[in-house]
């Protein structure tokens, strides 16, 4: 305090000169502490990764001016509840979350810790926040897979097997955001004239006890909820001879047979954006939920080949990516 007395007391250009690379290498950068909370299957990875460097691209430098504590459940979604704890007992100043169950999760855990979603489910059918445009209490960030997306993956498959008159949903009962998920696809199959068989995978159910039933059934084509473990329920998929559909690009790069999704990177890179306006001081009642705005459709033509399916001109026209 008496340095800063006398430098102050001085004044003047020479003085400013003297002691300005004194100044420079007192006045470190505030470190500011963002914790980040995940289920863990899927594999977070590609939303690490681009939420990083969006944070990056706004200035923020790990181990410089930013530290995060990281947590993850590793796919046991009943864990969530006490890593989300501990992340209110570290003092975070903001939670961030990857996917529906950790945002319930730590909403749970907290109310006064803002919470940024990086991509969650239908916000306001699962109670996360009491509108888009006026969130309200602590949680805001990017709405990524809405309801909608389960209802164009039906539309999708009736275009790509016209035939198709049996469509099984395999959800995840951990994750709230089964229900509005389920709920449009019994909408959407309704309208298409498409009988729907719903199966859930509970919590510590290995992925290839829920396809046993799976294949016993006259199924002409399935939709996976993101929120399970998507490489695994791609490859089961492909045993079973399954023509499997999902709304995680994740899916066809891991050998799904099609993904209709958000750019999720750019849902990230958003969810950066979030965390630097909460930490310049705005709060997240403030700041409406975003809804994705730009979507890609991938097919993974290699699959489709090892099913025998054709697939129409119209899919490979429309498709943004297709995996050879």
């Amino acid at each position: 305090m008496r340095r800063r007395g006398f430098i102050a007391a001085v004044g003047g250009t020479a003085a400013a000169t003297a002691f300005g690379p004194l100044m420079g290498r007192a006045q470190q950068p505030a470190m500011r502490r963002v914790g980040v909370l995940v289920v863990g299957k899927p594999d977070p990875e590609p939303f690490w990764r681009q939420f990083r460097k969006g944070l990056r691209d706004l200035g923020y430098i790990e181990g410089q001016n930013i530290l995060f504590e990281y947590r993850t459940a590793d796919g046991k979604a009943d864990i969530l509840p006490k890593l989300a704890a501990e992340l209110v007992t570290l003092k975070v100043e903001i939670i961030v979350t990857w996917q529906t169950p950790a945002t319930t999760a730590a909403k749970q855990a907290t109310n006064e810790i803002p919470i940024v979603m990086a991509d969650s489910g239908d916000p306001v059918g699962t109670g996360l926040v009491a509108s888009l445009a006026r969130p309200g209490g602590n949680v805001t960030g990017m709405a990524g897979v809405t309801p909608e997306l389960a209802a164009k993956s039906l539309e999708l498959i009736r275009e790509m097997m016209p035939s198709a008159r049996h469509v099984a949903a395999l959800c995840n009962a951990t994750d709230p955001f089964s229900k509005p998920f389920i709920a449009y696809i019994e909408r959407a199959a309704s309208t298409e004239g498409i009988e729907i068989k719903i199966f859930m995978v509970q919590e510590g159910e290995e992925l290839d006890t829920a396809f046993a039933p799976l294949s016993k059934a006259a199924i002409d084509a399935l939709i996976v909820q993101p929120s399970l473990p998507i490489k695994r329920a791609a490859e089961l998929a492909l045993m079973h001879r399954l023509p499997a559909v999902s709304v995680s690009r994740s899916f066809a790069e891991a050998g799904g047979l099609m993904s209709y999704s958000p750019r999720q990177g750019d849902l990230y890179r958003q969810a950066a954006g979030y965390v630097d306006k909460i930490l310049r001081g705005a709060k997240p009642s403030d700041l409406p939920v975003q809804q994705p705005t730009n979507f890609e459709l991938v097919i993974n033509l290699k699959t489709a080949k090892a099913l025998e399916l054709k697939i129409a001109d119209t899919l490979l026209f429309t498709a943004d990516e297709l995996i050879k």
